[in-house]
């Protein structure tokens, strides 16, 4: 019997093909994945280097009240009604003043980032959530390609299939190895090894070390995209792993009808609404959301998602300076917790330049072993027609038909791309084998 028992003998060749087959053609959407997250872990820096004006000012005696700085940024946007003011974070950086403004992009904001000393507006800038526009570009390309909807799918597409070549190949890789008696051969590269078996040995041990971070960029991922992302939502939503957030109901006889229109008026309201979120031990970095509607409260809620995460949030009456509801990060369900762990550090935020490194090298591991795997497939690449992939054209027995299918159902479920991928995939992988079943003698030679 061979190593792994009967149950491998069974499975090995056909998720050797597997891991083939998807590592060929769906490679591609990886390496790109890859290259533009690499991309993407550069962007704290160039938003440093590129809106060092818009971010930074001297630093004064005395900041002015939030009234003042509101005032000053919607002089400078037209036509703009504010929709978050978020005081500076340091003694040496501005506040945003966010605005619906006209002229802006879907998705889009329009962002006055004013001197909190002065009362100048260093610049304006149309951001997409909180990133500037370097990064909301690069952003965009990593996640669609700039092509929208259609670009989703790429991004669905790697995200799904990233993990599945992380697993099959570890499997394939640590199931082999185990018969040697060393573990440095399993975890590191061979050293003395050369050509295709040199190739090979970098690919597993650095497709081994990687295997985490890709089953972490995975999931993440996963949470964005077009289908799957919907679907994980609804899950959550199900089993109450959502993200809490605070009542913006204002109580009955409430000191405000109406969310105040008038830059004086914003900012009076949102310096109330600060002080007494201040004093309820809402810490900066902190995001300062007014009521789009009659009768809401105003929102106070911290957004440091570096480690350690402060995410606490209150609702504020801003007639009163009445805390009405508060939600602390302590009170989030944990799975909620790890989501926003999880996503923090597929942003490369988690930890600052730490998680930046990390991601890099990650980014890197994934370019490498995408181009060795490629490599490998030319230096063996079929010479004549109809020759058999990696995994032979041995049949897939009952069981392996059963369990890959049986995931590709289950997966089907919360991640569609994948699943009917997957399936796809079973299908044309049993045509191909029973048609090369058809075609050779029992040596395995063609038949005329």
């Amino acid at each position: 019997m061979t190593r792994g028992g009967w149950w491998w003998s069974d499975l090995r060749p056909l998720l050797l093909r597997l891991h083939f087959y998807v590592g060929l053609f769906v490679g591609p959407f990886v390496l790109v994945a890859a290259v533009t997250g690499l991309l993407y872990t550069t962007t704290p820096q160039l938003d440093q280097i590129l809106y060092r004006d818009a971010l930074h000012v001297p630093v004064g005696p005395t900041q002015l009240d939030l009234r003042d700085q509101v005032g000053a940024a919607a002089a400078a946007v037209p036509g703009g009604t504010v929709t978050e003011i978020r005081p500076p974070i340091a003694p040496d950086s501005t506040t945003r003043v966010t605005f619906d403004a006209p002229g802006v992009a879907e998705d889009y904001a329009r962002t006055a980032f004013v001197d909190p000393y002065t009362g100048q507006v260093r610049a304006v800038l149309d951001t997409y959530g909180e990133w500037l526009p370097v990064r909301a570009w690069i952003d965009t390309l990593h996640r669609n390609l700039h092509l929208g909807d259609a670009g989703r799918l790429y991004s669905e597409l790697a995200a799904s299939w990233l993990w599945v070549l992380a697993m099959s190949g570890l499997a394939l890789w640590v199931v082999r190895r185990r018969r040697r008696a060393r573990v440095r051969r399993t975890l590191l590269p061979e050293g003395a090894a050369r050509g295709r078996v040199r190739i090979r040995s970098w690919h597993g041990s650095v497709g081994l070390w990687a295997a985490i971070g890709m089953l972490v960029m995975s999931a993440t991922g996963l949470t964005w995209s077009n289908f799957a992302g919907d679907n994980v939502g609804a899950l959550r939503s199900a089993l109450s792993w959502t993200t809490p957030s605070v009542s913006d109901e204002l109580p009955a006889g409430g000191t405000v009808a109406a969310p105040p229109t008038a830059p004086a008026a914003v900012g009076s309201a949102a310096d109330r609404v600060l002080a007494a979120a201040r004093a309820a031990g809402i810490a900066d970095p902190v995001a300062i959301t007014p009521p789009s509607e009659a009768g809401r409260a105003w929102q106070v809620g911290q957004v440091k998602r570096s480690w350690p995460l402060a995410q606490d949030a209150v609702s504020v009456d801003p007639g009163s300076g009445a805390i009405l509801d508060t939600v602390r990060w302590t009170d989030w369900p944990f799975m909620a917790q790890a989501a926003e762990v999880g996503i923090s550090a597929h942003m490369g935020i988690l930890f600052g330049i730490g998680n930046q490194l990390l991601l890099v090298a990650l980014a890197l591991g994934i370019v490498v072993v995408v181009v060795w795997g490629y490599r490998m497939w030319w230096l063996r690449r079929p010479t004549r027609p109809g020759a058999a992939a990696p995994g032979g054209s041995q049949r897939p027995g009952v069981v392996s038909l059963a369990v890959v299918g049986s995931v590709a159902l289950g997966l089907g479920i919360l991640f569609p791309v994948l699943g009917v991928s997957l399936l796809l995939f079973l299908l044309v992988d049993a045509l191909t084998q029973q048609f090369r079943g058809r075609r050779t003698t029992p040596d395995g030679a063609l038949s005329e």
